[in-house]
């Protein structure tokens, strides 16, 4: 994936524009993005899943344009992503685990043939997700609003990283789990790193970053550094 002078104004953006913003992501690299929360966060990862249509020649995939294209033809590409807000954007509240699992997967043929939904074939993927992650949850019907945090966010992580995308963006990945499901979830994004996907997480948790992260790079007032690898740097040159 790369970003070439991506910049959003503040029309376009929710609260903080983009500027220049740039980045190159290789195939089984982990990017880390950290920064103070309202600092371009949402913006950057609405512009990479298509909520928001970045400007021409600014987001490439493999060479390909794909800066006007919207979240559900970015999926197809191979372009996943995981928002910060869980209940409300993640998830649709008041539907069931394997409706919102759908809502994700709408584009796999497996999941949608010839316009009709294949439920068993959704359930099963909703299934999964539940036991690979260990989502406390009576099952698959469950409303999503009646999980806990914790479980919700495990959840809604795992649905993305079971598809096993080319590209998964996600924003605060562990936030509001516990300290193990907080490492399933860290290690799932290295798994899917060293099987060939390239991965950005964005997150407020530098001690996290600084554990899955081969390189960091830190965003305020809408403006990317340079990346640099982790191995070279310490909390305190961040700070700065």
């Amino acid at each position: 994936l790369m970003v070439r002078d991506l910049s959003l104004p503040p029309a376009h953006a929710f609260g903080t524009p983009l500027t220049n913003v740039s980045l190159r992501l290789h195939e089984g690299e982990v990017l880390g993005i950290g920064g103070v929360a309202g600092n371009g966060q949402d913006e950057l990862l609405a512009a990479l899943s298509g909520e928001i249509l970045a400007p021409e020649a600014t987001l490439f995939l493999g060479g390909r344009d794909i800066s006007r294209l919207g979240p559900d033809a970015r999926r197809r590409a191979g372009v996943l992503t995981g928002p910060e807000e869980r209940l409300g954007h993640a998830a649709a509240p008041d539907m069931s685990l394997t409706e919102n699992a759908l809502l994700s997967v709408s584009y796999d043929p497996a999941m949608v043939k010839r316009g009709l939904i294949d439920w068993s074939a959704t359930r099963a993927f909703a299934e999964s997700v539940i036991a690979r992650f260990d989502v406390r949850t009576p099952g698959p019907d469950t409303a999503a609003r009646a999980l806990s945090g914790g479980n919700l966010q495990k959840y809604v992580m795992g649905r993305e990283i079971v598809q096993n995308p080319m590209v998964l963006v996600v924003n605060q990945p562990t936030w509001g789990v516990d300290a193990a499901a907080a490492a399933v979830i860290r290690q799932a994004l290295l798994d899917l790193a060293a099987q060939g996907a390239g991965v950005i997480v964005i997150s407020q948790d530098l001690d996290e970053l600084m554990e899955v992260s081969d390189r960091f790079a830190g965003l305020t007032n809408g403006r990317l550094s340079s990346f640099r690898p982790t191995s070279d740097l310490s909390v305190e040159e961040i700070g700065l």
